[in-house]
């Protein structure tokens, strides 16, 4: 039995014709030579060209098995993405060999760390301890303050931390009244430098009072110069004083923060262990009181702990206060006393004495005849 396509008859025998082996060699040719020229097109038309090149030859390639090349035919059972990657271009096309899948998700690398996200569990755990603790922590507040649970009270250091807090208070209101004393200050000098010049001013028009309003005019001079190097100590002094109280002192009222809450957490364990142990013994209850001691002495070392370091900072800081509030109320009863007692060298020896510079304006910038030099 015999075949018919257009390219010629194939016999079902092992023999095939010699001119078909011309056409199909003309015809492999000619589908090369159109792939080469396939350079400057599309991809899309690349793969219409080699289709139409390839149904030229179907009859031939299939007709040993005696079915006809259909180009949009897949055999039963091919998925369209297996007949995509059996597709091989010419080797002379700008085709790729094989079609990546886009889509797909490329593998990690072994090198980088992928992030572990937390579990639900987890995060519930660590939701039930913070609200267990909190609950804790206020039920013992709350029992202080109704006067039905015990403290632990350091009559020592309670007493220490009360004058810290007392003093704290003192030295802002004293801060606070010597910015108002600066700032008034301020206004005034910056008055009695309008009035000096005015009286200048008023000396050049009437030739007749020249000499009065020259007097008054130095006066007001002097009085703005001195009111300068006195506003320099007022500012040191309040600068001072705004170090010591917002940063030093705050910086021992946070570990004293610190103190009270692990103080809260030490009664409040204390006060669970006493209750477990008044409980009757049983293996759940001694699990639990072993628990609760272990809990406890982790609380207590923490207590203990901050105790120490909160006698420590407490006696450096009053060393501390002593040293600076010695220099400065020495600076400030100086600088006044000269200034209104019109001591012009005493104040300025005072300044030098506590290494007080002024900053005048325009003191950063050099004079022409300076800048030449």
């Amino acid at each position: 039995m015999a075949y018919s396509s257009s390219h010629g008859t194939v016999n079902n025998g092992p023999h095939v014709d010699s001119d078909d082996d011309d056409k199909f060699e003309r015809d492999l040719k000619e589908i090369l030579s159109e792939g080469s020229n396939s350079n400057n097109h599309s991809n899309s038309t690349g793969h219409s060209e080699l289709g139409s090149g390839l149904s030229r030859v179907g009859g031939i390639s299939n007709a040993a098995t005696g079915q006809a090349y259909r180009p949009n035919t897949l055999p039963p059972g091919t998925h369209s993405a297996t007949m995509k990657s059996s597709v091989i271009a010419p080797a002379t096309s700008n085709i790729p060999l094989s079609s990546p899948d886009h889509t797909r998700t490329p593998p990690a690398r072994s090198g980088t760390l992928q992030p572990v996200p937390a579990s639900p569990q987890s995060k519930i755990d660590s939701l039930k301890t913070w609200s267990f603790n909190t609950y804790k922590f206020t039920r013992q507040m709350l029992s202080e303050r109704l006067g039905r649970g015990s403290k632990t009270v350091d009559a020592d250091i309670e007493a220490q931390i009360e004058l810290l807090r007392d003093t704290q208070l003192k030295y802002a209101n004293i801060l606070r009244l010597a910015q108002a004393l600066s700032s008034h200050f301020r206004q005034m000098t910056q008055t009695q430098q309008l009035l000096s010049d005015a009286f200048n001013d008023l000396s050049q028009k009437n030739p007749e009072l020249r000499e009065e309003f020259l007097y008054n005019s130095e006066t007001q001079r002097v009085l703005y110069k001195n009111g300068e190097t006195l506003l320099g100590a007022l500012n040191f002094f309040t600068s001072t004083m705004n170090t010591l109280c917002t940063k030093t002192m705050d910086d021992t009222l946070i570990t004293i923060k610190q103190y009270e809450a692990a103080r809260v957490e030490y009664d409040a364990y204390r006060t669970d262990v006493e209750a477990l142990q008044s409980l009757p013994k049983d293996s759940s209850a001694a699990h639990k009181l072993e628990d609760a001691q272990h809990r406890f002495q982790i609380h207590k070392e923490k207590f203990d702990r901050l105790r120490s370091d909160i006698t420590v900072k407490m006696k450096f800081l009053d060393e501390n206060r002593v040293k600076v509030m010695h220099k400065q109320l020495l600076l400030f009863h100086n600088a006044v006393a000269s200034y209104f007692s019109g001591n012009q060298c005493a104040l300025e020896d005072t300044l030098k004495q506590f290494n007080i510079k002024l900053k005048t304006p325009n003191s950063d910038k050099l004079s022409w005849l300076e800048s030449l030099n």
